[in-house]
């Protein structure tokens, strides 16, 4: 089966831009107050929820907007996708969020590539990951299985932008993005070691997630 160039290109663009609203709002963050980390995550909290608005709203119509392969595999698991084309998706939606961090470094004069030295190992960093995702998943998945995908965009948006607070690790939930942000040696950065729990625990989220969906709302009618 021949997957349209269509849609990974949007999965692409997406992710590229996702990751670049927060790497690049983080840049700027700490440029404009270097001495409030508060500020600086109310910065890259509202820009990143800005951009997740946009993107969804943009590209939904395109490839489904996932940019997350956690909601790729989700919607493969609630029979929403086709699983031949999994492995494209994760693979340009990962490629898009590297991509995304080296031009945001590009944009503020920084070295192009370079890699994170921000350690996130820490235990509660690692349960807020599990927890994050299993928000996000929720937020996406009751709202498709009921028909009302047209509050996505927004709600994402709103929860992302909220759970940059309450959760200590500041919400990555995707795997694109941790992905693309080992890419960044800046305020939104992951080290490349901590890399691999993030993911681990992203995809827990993800385990836990698709059955609770199903008991809660088990159709999609």
């Amino acid at each position: 089966m021949l997957i349209d160039r269509r849609r990974l290109t949007a999965e692409f663009l997406g992710t590229l831009i996702l990751v670049l609203g927060v790497v690049g709002s983080g840049i700027m963050a700490a440029n404009l107050s270097p001495n409030d980390v508060g500020l600086q995550l109310l910065q890259n909290a509202l820009a990143t929820a800005g951009v997740l608005f946009v993107i969804i709203t943009i590209f939904m119509p395109v490839s489904g907007a996932s940019f997350n392969p956690i909601v790729t595999l989700a919607a493969t698991a609630f029979g929403d996708f086709d699983r031949r084309e999994v492995l494209p998706y994760v693979v340009v939606q990962s490629l898009g969020g590297a991509t995304g961090a080296i031009l945001a470094n590009a944009l503020f004069d920084l070295d192009a590539a370079q890699w994170a030295t921000k350690d996130r190992d820490a235990s509660h960093l690692l349960i807020s990951e599990v927890v994050a995702s299993v928000g996000l998943l929720i937020v996406i998945f009751a709202l498709t299985r009921t028909k009302r995908e047209a509050l996505i965009a927004p709600s994402v948006a709103c929860y992302i932008g909220a759970a940059y607070y309450f959760t200590s690790s500041t919400s990555f939930a995707n795997p694109a993005v941790t992905i693309g942000r080992m890419f960044s040696d800046t305020f939104a950065g992951i080290a490349p070691a901590s890399a691999p729990l993030f993911i681990v625990m992203q995809l827990v989220g993800l385990v836990l997630a698709v059955p609770l969906i199903k008991f809660l709302w088990p159709s999609n009618s």
